[in-house]
């Protein structure tokens, strides 16, 4: 193995150091005084030394002395260790010689985060004092602080995943002694213990994207009962912008995204279904995706599919594509089979495929709502705090108590129309008759619902689901 240093207990650690420092006492004069924080525990050796080598001069306090008193394995948080987790990033271009970023897009990466090492770090804090007055006071300020802990954050770089932890007081030893007798020294010694858990990563491998130009697979000519070698072996070309003999510029597809085949020739229409691999519907709700088989969904095992298809399939790596009709976007992601429900396909989807919430500027600047009601059926009394958002699902009626405003008054809210309580009042974010489909300004508008975390989007009509729900045989692909 080559090395590798990163320094990342270093970075747990000095981040602890840093938890307990600014900390302040009154003196006697009543001005406050920084108290002093080093790393180590404090041996005869060391204290001889800041008593400058003498035994008549007493040692400075206070002051805390932070170090490390285990460091141990936690088999609790064990992961599997070869998981790989990608992350795409793409940069903005860079102009050297101007020193400024441009708008436009630079080089991409695909960055591989390996599954790290858990351990549970423990931290003895030691509090030097020479009074009892001065040991509560700074007691005091820490003990408030552990609720019974903190967190830290070791780094600021957007692909570390073990950038969070946190620190949590496990054991406190008020004192180190009792009553000091004949020639012991007047120090007092306060030990804090703390444990915070860690993770250990493995270098991470970082790849510049490519570009995929051609996929050839072996195509099943249903009209000719064969497979199709011309299809499967085609003769070597160059690459010229003018070849444009593809099986997808014949294909017509409906409003749903499916095959239209009264516009399509059968042989055309056998040969995208068979890139697929699967003749089956496609149910995604949230992060979980299911087989639809004459009408029921989750009632195909995702096993007995995906050894059907060309490819070795690996939890994490392999990928689905939705490209339905009615989405501007392919949305795409990695994915693994539940082994608690085999049924069930559990998909981590790349956030760059899915579309962006609209963002919409009230009390708060942000692109979600925190609850989709009907007002009707819903007394807004109990959830009315400044800020809070609401999709009505209807029209608020105008004499309802439950929705005046502060003052009164009625407010004229509508069906389909986002609305934030200000603190005094019900205020329109999102008017949804000022954005019918056939308007000038009608836009497609995206949010998402907090209290669920499924995303909508606005079509002129009415909301529906921005991605998830159906999808018909042909308008979804499994990469293994």
């Amino acid at each position: 193995m080559q090395f590798f240093y990163d320094g990342q207990i270093r970075r747990y650690i000095t981040q602890i150091v840093r938890l307990m420092s600014n900390f302040s006492y009154k003196d006697g004069d009543g001005g406050l005084r920084t108290i002093p924080v080093m790393y180590g525990d404090i041996t005869r050796q060391v204290a001889h030394i800041m008593r400058d080598n003498s035994e008549n001069k007493i040692m400075s306090a206070p002051r805390m002395g932070v170090y490390v008193t285990n460091l141990e394995l936690d088999r609790n948080r064990l992961a599997d260790a070869t998981y790989i987790s990608k992350v795409h990033l793409r940069e903005r271009s860079y102009d050297s010689e101007n020193k400024e970023y441009l708008n436009t897009q630079g080089n991409n990466f695909t960055v591989e985060r390996l599954m790290p090492t858990p351990y549970t770090l423990s931290v003895a804090v030691d509090l030097w004092t020479t009074n009892t007055e001065q040991k509560l006071q700074v007691l005091e300020q820490i003990l408030m602080l552990f609720n019974p802990s903190l967190e830290i954050q070791t780094t600021d770089n957007y692909v570390d995943w073990t950038s969070l932890s946190v620190v949590e007081i496990s054991s406190i030893n008020f004192s180190s002694r009792t009553i000091p007798t004949g020639t012991e020294s007047e120090i007092d010694v306060a030990t804090l213990n703390f444990s915070t858990p860690i993770y250990i990563s493995p270098p991470t491998k970082v790849k510049k994207l490519g570009v995929v130009t051609q996929i050839i697979a072996s195509i099943y000519n249903e009209r000719t009962g064969n497979i199709d070698l011309g299809q499967t072996m085609p003769e070597l070309q160059a690459y010229s912008d003018d070849y444009t003999k593809s099986v997808k510029s014949t294909i017509t597809t409906s409003a749903d995204g499916t095959i239209d085949t009264s516009k399509t020739t059968k042989e055309d229409a056998d040969a995208v279904v068979a890139t697929t691999g699967i003749g089956y519907d496609l149910l995604v709700m949230n992060n979980v995706g299911q087989i639809i088989d004459k009408g029921v969904a989750g009632a195909i095992n995702w096993n007995k599919v995906i050894e059907s298809l060309p490819g070795k399939y690996n939890a994490g790596l392999s990928r689905i594509l939705l490209n339905r009709q009615d989405i501007n976007q392919r949305v795409s992601g990695t994915f693994a089979i539940n082994e608690l429900n085999e049924n069930q396909l559990i998909v981590n989807w790349d956030e760059d495929t899915i579309p962006t919430d609209t963002v919409f500027t009230g009390v708060t600047t942000r692109g979600t709502v925190d609850f989709i009601i009907d007002p009707t059926k819903f007394n807004p009394t109990d959830i009315k705090q400044t800020g809070v958002r609401l999709l009505l699902l209807n029209t608020v009626a105008n004499d309802a108590d439950a929705w005046k405003n502060a003052n009164g008054q009625n407010s004229i809210l509508s069906q389909n129309d986002i609305i934030e309580w200000n603190g005094t009042e019900w205020k329109v974010l999102f008017d949804a008759s000022a954005n019918l489909k056939d308007s000038d300004g009608f836009t497609t508008k995206f949010i998402t619902n907090l209290n669920t975390g499924i995303q909508y989007k606005w079509t002129g009509e009415q909301w529906l689901l921005s991605f998830e729900g159906e999808y018909r045989k042909g308008t979804w692909q499994i990469q293994l």
